[in-house]
């Protein structure tokens, strides 16, 4: 009898083999080492949030997933597909497939809210107009924002116009969605309604989604795990629970929000005369 073909795995082998994966990837900006001979896999189904300091490199994890940066050094792989050769041409069908929430938004304010989510459907699709008239409305519908569709972006509270982003970041039912900061800029009560829609995506939607965060209330209420970047490589995986206890100091200050030893005297706080 013959073997059966490998080339479609079972829906077990597919939870368990990688989405994305980094394999020895370096990247520097002149001098600046950002990512050290990192590796990395990200399975399906799950929300992975990445933390770190500022300019630790999150942002440009982000960015080689999606293959707006090129590595140095080593390779990047989407669904076991080498990526980070590829030319441009075949990136197009491969970047449909992830939805990237940009840390401001970056809607276009000469578009109409409903124009801003149907722009990646219109580019991408050949769906009749009627047709993208109903994906807008559903898409507006799970952010909570139906309603709002002939309004422009200057016309919104900073909350409303990160729904919208979102609502156009999955207009195309991605398998993967990446977040850069997803609520930054927004006050406590505003960044906790964008995390419960990070949840709510993530149920209904079932894909996998990857958050870059400073926030420490939106990794312990999205995430299933953490990972930290620290001077080009990652110090820290495991789950929030593990987070909480992790008695390595990087963690440890990053979590609870420290200044480490380094910060200079001239700035250490100062008891009353």
């Amino acid at each position: 009898m013959a073997a059966p073909p490998e080339q479609h795995p079972t829906a077990e082998q597919s939870d368990t083999q990688a989405v994305i994966e980094f394999r020895g990837v370096t990247k520097s900006f002149g001098s600046l080492t950002v990512l050290r001979n990192v590796d990395l896999r990200l399975y399906p189904g799950k929300t992975t949030a990445i933390i770190g300091e500022s300019g630790a490199g999150k942002s440009v994890v982000l960015k080689h997933i999606v293959r707006l940066l090129h590595p140095d050094s080593g390779e990047v792989h989407f669904r076991g597909r080498r990526i980070d050769d590829l030319p441009e041409r075949d990136l197009v069908g491969i970047r449909t497939r992830f939805g990237f929430l940009f840390q401001m938004g970056a809607l276009f304010d000469s578009l109409t809210v409903a124009e801003n989510v149907a722009f990646p459907i219109s580019e991408h699709t050949r769906c009749t107009p009627d047709d993208i008239a109903r994906t807008v409305t559903r898409k507006l519908v799970m952010v909570g924002l139906d309603g709002v569709q002939q309004k422009r972006p200057a016309q919104l509270s900073g909350g409303q116009r990160k729904r919208v982003a979102l609502a156009r970041a999955i207009a195309l039912d991605p398998e993967v969605i990446l977040y850069d900061e997803p609520t930054t800029g927004l006050d406590p009560i505003r960044a906790d309604v964008i995390n419960e829609l990070i949840r709510k995506l993530q149920r209904e939607l079932r894909g996998t989604s990857i958050v870059v965060t400073h926030d420490m209330a939106s990794v312990r209420k999205v995430s299933d795990r953490v990972i930290m970047l620290h001077e080009g490589d990652f110090v820290f995986d495991g789950t929030p629970a593990e987070m909480e206890e992790s008695d390595d100091p990087r963690v440890r200050r990053f979590v609870e929000g420290r200044a480490g030893a380094e910060l200079p005297e001239s700035f250490q706080m100062k008891g009353k005369p």
